[in-house]
């Protein structure tokens, strides 16, 4: 009677089915077989959908008993936008991760953002895993950021599955955005479903493998009806299953031969040649569905379980050091659970936790319990485990043991991200670590009151330790301390998260681009460092040439030993190489980093007494200095690629802004309503084009940009950024007056 007051008969048959599933899902100490688990990453352009299809996935699986909206009316959020500010801003800031059950296999999930800012949360999350999904918004298509995401898969190797969704949003078409998953991904794709429309709405898919048709009922979508093809669709399906068979057949050497034979696979063979070709990454299986609207969830979780591989379906590689320090030993570690090979596992991501440090780890051969003793094959440090949790957002479960395959997380731990652990000290090997791009962007940072110092001083630590894109240094010149990240975005999150983690509001001042300078033509150098009045002294020559690498290569450094003979001694070449690159930090003409410099040792000269690294450091750095007084210089700037996504009637004042900003556009496409705009803008323009691209648009454009690479900058931007280093300096007194003399 009591809970007939509070709920309606379906509201209590509903809470009742969430518990049932709740309840067989818990999962139990006994290690799940390796074909029973699943790795995978949900990945996209921003604002594609992540997000909310793995609140529809934790739903579904009855891993949590009501759904949030990313910007829910109930001020709840999303389940995996555990922190604060992604609540309020309604993005993914931080990858998180979780764990599930769907048809008794265990599903890790690793929700990623999709803003360009914090693409190393991507780099991470796909480092570790075995599969993903590649979330495309049905509107927009393949977008910056969706480039971005498929490098990386590529660069792991991953596996993918593409999921259009937001099919119920005006002017979807998931036909268009597959022509773009072939074109301008690469990918052999094809559609293993279509949608059912009615009325400009989407009422289910059709399932061209089971040749059925698929309805969502019920307000949440989980009364799953299936049923005949629609009789206007039957053609169409017809064909676009032929045409799912040749792009397989194309790739498959097995159902290849059946095509040529003429004969047709049945449903298995078909799931099974796609299965090969999705884990080689040869073929990439299309599925369709809204996750805002609760369609086409569940028959993505299958095709997770069909096509994505298992840990065990994937070769993971060890360094092993060797005697020849050039040439280390590839090791494949083995993923079996039965406990019997040494425990190996990769820190891949870093949380400051509520009790103390939380490090995330994908274990990758062996077996780990409570109590186990581990070593970090980095420090040499030994580690007693007291913890071992797994992962939901911010919640956790204490596990005794974990296994190949599965992704944990410790407290405790003092390690860096990208560090191996291993159970083993004897093994001396270690995975490859995690690629991390250069940050681009620079600030001036302080604490608004002195005395938070202390805690800016934590924060800070924490945040650089944390995420290894983002960097702090103290300027002794301008006397500043500088932050460096991956964009304004970026900075400005992490300036919100002092003021409310640690109670310090800061200043964030005027960004600052991380220019580069290089020479524009080779110089030949010939310098004698020499000192020697009275005990030992200082003896050293370096000859050789600086010249420019190529434009592709302008952002590294060169050293190359060309020497022959006794005069430099090669105990001296180290030193020379520390002197190149102790002045490549901070080069003498704008105060930048040197790069796209090589350097070319071609003979020198010692002294059997009086020459010694210190000497040859010296000596180098002379030939330096002796470059920047007699050498021709330039300054370089990272340029971005931009992409606008605005209403087709703004496309005039946008492309104008583009081109006030410097910028080049490189092309344009779109529909009949909304136009994208790709250019190519230096950094050092694009401060502000946010609120100029809202204004412009009445607010309903937006843009991404991400690095591509460095060229040479403008007279006139060059001119300003050598005049502020002189003067921040105070050399731009003594600059003027000599070009003066020089004039006259």
């Amino acid at each position: 009677m009591y809970f007939g007051l509070r709920f309606s008969r379906q509201a209590i048959l509903k809470k009742a089915d969430v518990w049932l599933r709740y309840m067989c899902n818990i999962t139990k100490n006994e290690p799940k077989e390796l074909e029973y688990i699943r790795n995978i990453g949900i990945s996209a352009h921003i604002d594609s959908g992540k997000t909310t299809l793995t609140e529809r996935i934790l739903y579904y699986t009855g891993k949590i008993a009501k759904m949030h909206e990313v910007r829910g009316k109930d001020n709840v959020g999303a389940t995996m936008d555990s922190m604060e500010l992604e609540r309020q801003r309604g993005i993914t800031i931080q990858s998180a991760a979780t764990y599930t059950m769907w048809k008794n296999y265990n599903i890790n999930i690793i929700d990623t953002p999709g803003h360009v800012d914090f693409t190393v949360e991507v780099e991470r999350a796909l480092r570790v895993l075995d599969g993903a999904i590649l979330v495309l918004c049905a509107v927009g298509g393949v977008q910056s950021q969706t480039l971005t995401v498929n490098r990386q898969m590529k660069r792991y190797n991953v596996p993918c599955i593409a999921f259009i969704n937001k099919l119920d949003r005006l002017g979807a078409n998931p036909y268009n955005v597959l022509s773009n998953i072939r074109s301008k991904l690469g990918h052999n794709a094809a559609f293993l479903q279509l949608p059912i429309e009615q009325d400009n709405n989407i009422k289910g898919i059709v399932d061209l493998i089971h040749n059925r048709s698929i309805y969502f009922n019920g307000d949440f979508g989980d009364d799953i009806e299936y049923g005949d093809i629609p009789e206007d669709m039957k053609q169409l399906v017809k064909d676009k299953r032929q045409e799912l068979i040749e792009h397989v057949s194309n790739v498959d050497e097995k159902l290849g031969e059946m095509f040529l034979e003429e004969k047709s696979p049945t449903k298995q063979e078909l799931i099974d040649a796609i299965r090969r070709n999705c884990i080689n990454r040869t073929f990439t299986p299309v599925l369709l569905g809204t996750a805002l609207k609760n369609k086409g969830v569940q028959p993505l979780l299958d095709a997770v379980l069909s096509y994505l591989p298992h840990p065990g379906e994937v070769e993971n590689f060890a360094i092993q050091e060797t005697d020849d320090k050039n040439n280390p030993k590839k090791v494949v570690l083995n993923s079996s659970r039965d406990g019997t090979y040494p425990f190996i596992a990769l820190a891949f991501k870093l949380e400051a936790g509520r009790f103390g440090q939380l490090t995330y780890m994908r274990c990758y051969q062996g077996k780990l319990s409570k109590g186990d003793t581990i070593y970090n094959f980095r420090t040499s440090k030994k580690i007693r485990l007291s913890r071992l949790v797994r992962l939901h957002a911010d919640q956790m479960e204490e596990v005794n043991e974990v296994y190949a395959g599965d992704i944990f997380a410790l407290f405790g731990v003092d390690c860096a991200s990208g560090d191996t652990f291993m159970t083993d000290k004897k093994l001396n090997i270690s995975l490859e670590s995690i690629y991390v791009p250069d940050p681009v962007v620079s600030m001036a940072i302080s604490p608004i009151n002195s005395k938070d110092r202390d805690n800016f001083s934590k924060a800070i630590a924490r945040f650089t330790k944390e995420d290894p894109t983002f960097h702090f240094q103290y300027d002794t010149d301008s006397k500043e301390s500088i932050v460096s990240g991956m964009g304004e975005l970026h900075l400005e999150i992490y300036a919100q998260r002092m003021q409310k983690e640690y109670n310090c509001p800061v200043n964030l001042g005027k960004p600052k681009v991380a220019f580069r300078e290089t020479l524009v033509s080779p110089f030949e150098f010939d310098y004698f460092h020499k000192k020697q009045h009275g005990g030992q002294g200082q003896y050293a020559r370096v000859i050789g040439v600086l010249e420019p690498l190529p434009p592709n290569e302008n952002t590294n450094l060169d050293f190359v030993d060309e020497t022959s003979g006794p005069n430099v001694p090669k105990q001296y070449i180290p030193a020379i190489i520390k002197g190149f690159k102790m002045m490549s930090e901070k080069g003498l003409y704008s105060g930048h980093r040197i790069s796209g410099v090589r350097m070319r040792l071609l003979d020198g000269a010692h002294h059997i007494v009086d020459s010694s690294e210190l000497a040859f450091i010296l000596a180098t750095q002379g030939a330096i200095k002796q470059a920047y007084e007699e050498a021709s210089w330039q300054v370089l700037e990272p340029i971005m690629d931009v992409e606008a996504v605005v209403p087709i009637e703004f496309q005039g004042a946008v492309m104008g802004q583009f081109n006030k900003r410097s910028g080049i556009i490189s092309g344009s496409d779109g529909t009949a309503d909304w136009i994208t705009i790709h250019a190519e803008v230096p950094l050092n323009c694009m401060f502000g084009f946010a609120g100029e691209l809202r204004s412009l648009t009445q607010g309903k454009g937006e843009f991404s940009m991400e690095y591509v690479r460095y060229s040479p900058t403008t007279p006139e931007t060059q001119e300003k950024v050598v005049m502020n280093y002189l003067e921040s300096t105070g050399q731009l007194q003594a600059f003027l007056n000599s070009k003066k003399n020089t004039k006259s």
